[in-house]
């Protein structure tokens, strides 16, 4: 079984939670055994903890965003200790780029980085897209580092040893109810705002791509964005998209169908299940129970609906 070891900002810790999740495959066969420093006990060494699993890893996945390269614990003490392991052919490093950043003049800008291309999660219309093409590097160094007998050999033991598996039996119910921090929903809002306008940005020109008579215009600052559809010149819809503080009224992320006003026609808002964080859309009672709980892709989705209502 593969170490795999994850070396990240705890800014970045939903994409690690959701880069987990797209690793099920890999460790239901017996390939993987993932690890970050979320499972250090209570009473550990933060430090001695974490030291002895980079050690020990033969794969590390370094998630890549401008919070990763700002952070002196990840760059200068984890991913020092990576690259001299990768280089002694110890481990291999695999640069996960998360978010857009300026990566290519890192320590580690010789390494290919995943999604291919170095294009970051964060820009993927659908993430899991992106997580796709990440799992399917991981793979493929998985394959490179451990011999095909080995492999073999090690299935082929897990499967004639039912008393070994026996005794690692565990419950599938291990989650655990945990608080929110304010910091913690500041953080998902900022994301997911993110989310959205690329989400709209992408879509845009793919609907122009694919019909004729189709234009488009899209424009941004560092806390709204507006969206304009043209068929044969003539306006068909438009929207503005703010992010504004969640502690407000609208708090959240606003729709407007009106490019230059002040008002709004829905609001997003940060809500949790103690389990996880999600959207609530305020105007709630357009869409069923079903999908009132919504992620950043519902999110982008419902709003992106909306702006498509006059065309369809």
């Amino acid at each position: 079984m593969t170490s795999l070891f994850f070396s990240y900002s705890h800014k970045d810790e939903s994409f690690r939670d959701e880069l987990e999740i797209h690793l099920a495959m890999l460790k239901r066969e017996g390939l993987i055994e993932a690890w970050h420093d979320r499972r250090i006990e209570a009473g550990a060494s933060l430090h001695d903890e974490i030291s002895d699993h980079l050690e020990s890893s033969k794969i590390i996945l370094l998630l890549v965003s401008p919070y990763f390269l700002a952070s002196d614990y990840c760059y200068d003490r984890e991913l020092k200790r990576a690259l001299e392991l990768h280089e002694s052919s110890d481990a291999v490093v695999i640069p996960v780029i998360v978010h857009p950043c300026d990566w290519k003049n890192s320590a580690f800008s010789h390494l290919r980085a995943t999604p291919p291309d170095g294009k970051p999660i964060s820009k993927y219309p659908n993430h899991h897209d992106a997580y796709l093409a990440v799992v399917t590097d991981i793979r493929k160094a998985i394959e490179r580092i451990t011999p095909a007998t080995a492999m073999k050999t090690q299935l082929s033991m897990e499967s004639n040893e039912p008393s070994q598996k026996l005794g690692q039996k565990r419950s599938s119910n291990l989650r655990l109810k945990r608080q929110f921090t304010d910091h913690d929903r500041d953080m998902f809002l900022d994301s997911t705002f993110e989310f959205i306008a690329n989400y709209f940005e992408t879509s845009l020109h793919e609907l122009k791509e694919r019909n004729l008579g189709i234009d488009v215009r899209f424009s941004r600052d560092a806390h709204k964005f507006t969206a304009s559809l043209y068929r044969n010149g003539a306006k068909q819809s438009s929207c503005r998209i703010s992010l504004s503080d969640r502690r407000h009224f609208s708090g959240g992320i606003t729709y407007s169908k009106d490019e230059a006003g002040t008002g709004f026609n829905e609001s997003l808002n940060v809500e949790d299940n103690g389990y996880s964080l999600y959207l609530q859309p305020l105007m709630s009672w357009r869409i069923s129970d079903a999908t009132k709980e919504l992620s950043q892709e519902g999110a982008a989705e419902h709003l992106w609906s909306m702006f498509m209502v006059p065309l369809q």
